[in-house]
């Protein structure tokens, strides 16, 4: 079976683990704050604070911010939970709007009538590894007087407009096993505030600058060195794995023509966490025969957050939103293998599997990844996994 995700783990992370294992130091410490520093640069950012998940960073920065009772964040429902859970954690209230189907994020357009006297941040998120328009929003967020947060837990060194997603405003980045840059379990959270940075700082270690003198009510969202060491060691080859996921992109667009492929847009760079696509009245058809055949498959969301059990006893009517484009991107797509780890020989097999399985529906919305995909090497075994 070719899998839908693979982590990428070699003789540098398993040195990174030793040396730390060897130096008896594992909890949050020297490690850690390299990998801190290495990741704000890399971003082109002041600050980076590293935390347990990305889920408590989420919420660590709503916290931080200031977001709580009575406040509201315009979200959006096609997303993992953690989105939403976040908000909801910290006492505020999700407002929802549609995404726009070229490109699977936020619909700007429907921003500016969300907001409301009680509205303290817009939450994209740049799903998929493709960074939603922070030119419209960030916009809407000035205009307004509002923060506005990036859910980029899937989108490592994506840009938009050769800026790095995570240098636009407080921002969350996942660290779990199989993101495009992962220590396991782990979060990181950027920001050129410096005052925000000493609050998530102090809240992610009860609230401690000196160890036993409490100056904030806090919590345990520490991360470990184990964990930073990972990222240490995968950090150096995350642009080399993300020129290699765009390869593979490319590859799967050429070969899939005629099927809806996702888009690129003008002005952006896709790091490809997953690769989706659209099978409109077919999915669990093709799902089950890519399955058949050896390719995995999964489906990134098949329930809108909207529309999830326990949130009714939160957002009541939550349920009867009109959110068509979320409503209709979760019955049809399905993310394909992308990842670095495969070989030509893995993309050839991928496209001939998705041909005889599923019906052409036209080409993709917007502008293809690539107008010039390499070919795929022939038969067998093509480059190296």
């Amino acid at each position: 079976m070719i899998p839908i995700s693979k982590p990428d783990i070699g003789v540098a992370e398993e040195a990174a683990v030793l040396d730390v294992l060897r130096s008896g130091m594992l909890a949050m410490g020297r490690k850690t704050a390299e990998f801190e520093a290495a990741w704000a640069e890399y971003c082109g950012v002041r600050h980076a604070v590293m935390m347990s998940n990305g889920t408590v960073t989420t919420e660590a920065i709503l916290r931080g911010l200031g977001i709580g009772p009575g406040d509201e964040v315009i979200t959006v429902s096609f997303s993992f939970n953690a989105t939403v859970s976040t908000i909801l954690q910290v006492g505020a209230t999700p407002v929802f709007v549609d995404v726009r189907e070229s490109d699977f994020t936020m619909d700007p357009d429907l921003v500016e009538a969300a907001i409301t006297p009680r509205t303290r941040a817009i939450m994209p998120v740049h799903l998929y590894g493709l960074m939603a328009d922070m030119a419209a929003l960030g916009d809407i967020a000035t205009r307004h007087g509002i923060h506005l947060v990036e859910d980029a837990a899937q989108a490592h060194g994506a840009t938009f407009q050769g800026r790095r997603a995570g240098s636009f405003g407080p921002a969350m980045f996942s660290l779990y096993a199989t993101k495009n840059l992962m220590t396991g379990e782990g979060g990181l959270a950027t920001t050129d505030d410096d005052e925000l940075a000493d609050r998530l700082r102090l809240y992610r270690n009860h609230g401690m600058r000196r160890r036993y003198y409490h100056d904030e009510l806090g919590t345990n969202f520490k991360p470990t060195d184990l964990a930073a060491a990972l990222g240490l060691a995968q950090l150096p080859r995350l642009d080399e794995r993300t020129a290699r996921r765009r390869r593979n992109a490319e590859i799967l667009t050429a070969g899939l023509d005629g099927y809806l492929t996702p888009a690129v847009p003008a002005g952006r760079e896709h790091v490809w966490h997953q690769y989706t696509m659209r099978f409109p009245g077919e999915r669990q058809r093709v799902a089950d025969g890519l399955a058949e055949r050896g390719v995995g498959t999964l489906i990134y969301y098949p329930v809108p957050i909207h529309r999830q059990a326990y949130l009714q006893r939160y957002v009541p009517g939550a349920a009867d939103l009109d959110l068509p484009v979320t409503d209709r991107l979760a019955d049809e797509v399905l993310s394909i293998p992308v990842h670095p780890m495969l070989s030509d020989e893995d993309l050839h097999t991928i496209v001939d599997a998705i041909r005889a399985v599923a019906t052409p529906a036209g080409h993709a919305t917007g502008t293809a990844a690539s107008s010039a995909a390499p070919s795929i090497a022939g038969r067998p075994g093509g480059g190296a996994r």
